[in-house]
């Protein structure tokens, strides 16, 4: 599965931004698709998930604030991301994996990552 990220930029806290993750390469349904994270010196962390069904799990840091959705026809996930804080600043990747999981092992198959900038 080959997966390209993008919709990522310079927002004000506050504000909102959608990413957009195409999938291209094979049956785009059979997957979980994840949203993981990673700011400068931290480690990458899982934000979003979804399941083949639908299925949503989230990270505290952004449940509430932050969905996941995927288009099967069109084989993209997104992540609309609402009411954003200068901590959500960081390099969003969507990945892809046969098996549930919240932690980056799981997952086989990663886009490039998006930019996303958040300021106070």
């Amino acid at each position: 599965v080959q997966l390209q990220a993008f919709g990522g930029g310079l927002v004000q806290a506050g504000g909102f931004l959608r990413l957009s993750c195409a999938a291209s390469g094979r049956t785009f349904s059979n997957y979980y698709m994840g949203w993981f994270r990673q700011a400068p010196g931290k480690e990458r962390e899982f934000v979003s998930t979804i399941s083949r069904y639908d299925s949503t799990y989230y990270a505290d840091s952004v449940k509430g604030r932050f969905t996941i959705s995927r288009d099967n026809a069109k084989n993209t996930v997104y992540l609309q991301m609402d009411s954003l804080k200068p901590e959500d600043t960081a390099v969003y990747y969507c990945a892809a994996s046969i098996w549930y999981g919240i932690s980056p092992e799981r997952y086989d198959y990663w886009g490039q990552g998006t930019q996303v900038t958040v300021s106070s």
